[in-house]
């Protein structure tokens, strides 16, 4: 494939230059895929958007989730791991909230998106 487009005729190397040049670091982009990792799975993605409704205790998540303490504190510790969540400790309970202003606008723009595709394919 590569071959092919190399050989495809045209000359664009003043666009292949200016890209080349403009793109992103490796290491931005791995930690980038790192965090969509995080948003890969909707397990987490269900306790974000639990926490984008309100700050909840760890037993709170484990009631909503349905799941074992266990397994929702193995989430909650990756999305820990990726800033993407933090945590404070009050008396013995541990509340969970978003750690990052911008969680709730990917949340949101995914969402959204979904949702247009959706509107979109049942017009066709």
């Amino acid at each position: 494939m590569t071959e092919e487009l190399i050989q495809c005729g045209g000359d664009h190397a003043h666009c292949v230059e200016k890209v080349a040049k403009d793109l992103t670091d490796d290491l931005t982009l791995a930690y980038m895929a790192e965090r969509f990792q995080c948003f890969a799975d909707p397990t987490r993605l269900k306790i974000i958007n639990a926490l984008l409704l309100s700050e909840l205790c760890v037993c709170d998540i484990t009631r909503i989730m349905q799941m074992t303490q266990p397994a929702v504190s193995h989430h909650l510790k990756q999305l820990r791991q990726m800033r993407l969540v933090k945590s404070r400790r009050v008396g013995k309970s541990i509340f969970y909230s978003l750690d990052d202003y911008h969680i709730p606008m990917l949340f949101d723009l995914c969402k959204t998106h979904i949702s247009e595709k959706s509107e979109h394919s049942k017009d066709q």
